[in-house]
């Protein structure tokens, strides 16, 4: 059996070859992230012993190894991925040395490799790296969109600072398209139009409303100017170009989601781009040896200290992923709402005294572990069982 430890950067790759007996193959091939120094690698690998095992494995390092990924799945290898916070442990108890190359990470994460079970990434992973991908960058435009609606909010203080309570502090479609159509109080104390507002309303907005709201705005104590005008045009375009690119990527995401069928999605509360998120930065649930080790992944665990006859829980230990802790409290805060048995769940620990946050962390972590049986089994959920 051969052992192949890879260590990734960003334009070059080094790599160890060993066998189970500890017999030195190859010590050190660095290659580039090209086409050529794939090649390279790729000869390495046929000129080995076809009767024998190959195992390849390597750090999770984000993008920086997809593409080779994707060449050693193309090409019939099989890898593991390993945390690098266990490799890290791991050459710590190896040696008391500070010394830190390339070729010497390449070698430990070889012996890393040969001391765990040998677990490969399935095959088309790259529908959960696109996931992964999409969902993150959804993240940041809506944490943009929210900046710019923060804005907007700033400049209507100035100018019309009834015009957001009316609409329950909220900017929905309704409020967005006056914005943009009327610019100011004073245009829209003069607006005529209600049947294209109520059109896009769906018949929500009613006469009573666009009455109310030409009142509001003839009789605001706020002032208005070009340059609020100018403010408040850029804002509102800014804001309709980044939800466009989120309904872009919600639909690529819906896609995806809809091939791949999680059974995640059967949780009630979940939608497909929370979903998205949490199956995509789990990634591969086979590595996880139980649903504690997937807790303890996200990062949703309280930390522990015990010294003798002394022990304490700390605060949430925040390990890994935050995108995942994100993606997992927002879900949380749905499914207890909306499944009976993470509101019982749920209710169960505010009645022992725990606040709303800390009792949604538990929710969460009971969320992780049905997630872990749903997927690990192949299963939808089923409250009954």
């Amino acid at each position: 059996m051969y052992f192949v430890g890879i260590d990734i950067s960003k334009y070059k790759h080094d790599c160890f070859i060993c066998t189970e007996t500890g017999e030195v193959i190859c010590e050190n091939l660095s290659f580039q992230n090209t086409s050529e120094g794939f090649s390279q690698l790729l000869d390495l690998l046929k000129s080995l012993d076809n009767n024998k095992i190959i195992r390849i494995g390597f750090e999770a390092t984000g993008h920086y190894g997809m593409n080779l990924k994707l060449f050693l799945e193309k090409n019939n290898y099989s890898f593991m991925e390993f945390n690098p916070a266990l490799v890290k442990e791991f050459i710590k108890g190896q040696t008391l040395r500070r010394t830190k190359t390339d070729k010497k990470d390449a070698y430990q994460i070889t012996r890393y490799l040969i001391s765990v079970d040998y677990k490969p990434h399935p095959k088309q992973f790259y529908h959960k790296y696109s996931l992964k991908s999409l969902s993150r960058m959804r993240e940041k435009f809506v944490k943009q969109r929210s900046y710019y609606e923060v804005a907007l909010t700033n400049v209507l203080d100035h100018t019309f600072p009834e015009f957001k309570p009316f609409f329950n502090n909220k900017f929905s479609k309704t409020a967005l398209f006056i914005l943009d159509k009327y610019k100011s109080a004073d245009k829209i104390g003069h607006m005529k139009d209600f049947d294209s507002i109520r059109k896009v309303s769906r018949g929500k907005f009613t006469s009573a409303h666009f009455i109310k709201l030409k009142e509001l705005a003839k009789n605001t104590v706020g002032s208005s100017n070009d340059i609020f005008e100018t403010e408040l045009e850029s804002l509102l375009l800014l804001h309709s170009q980044i939800d466009e690119q989120i309904k872009k990527l919600e639909d690529k995401i819906e896609i995806i989601i809809k091939e791949l069928n999680p059974p995640t999605l059967s949780i009630k509360g979940i939608g497909i781009v929370s979903c998205a998120g949490i199956i995509s930065e789990f990634g591969n649930i086979s590595r996880f040896k139980s649903a504690d080790a997937m807790v303890a992944f996200a990062g949703i665990e309280p930390s522990i200290s015990q010294s003798g006859t002394e022990s304490h829980n700390g605060h949430m230990v925040k390990h890994g992923s935050g995108h995942l802790r994100y993606f997992l409290l927002n879900a949380a805060d749905y499914v207890f709402m909306h499944e009976p048995i993470f509101t019982e769940f749920y209710y169960k620990k505010r009645n022992e005294g725990k606040t709303h946050q800390v009792a949604l962390n538990h929710v969460a972590k009971k969320l992780v572990r049905i997630i872990y049986k749903l997927e690990s089994e192949n299963i939808k959920f089923d409250h009954n069982i």
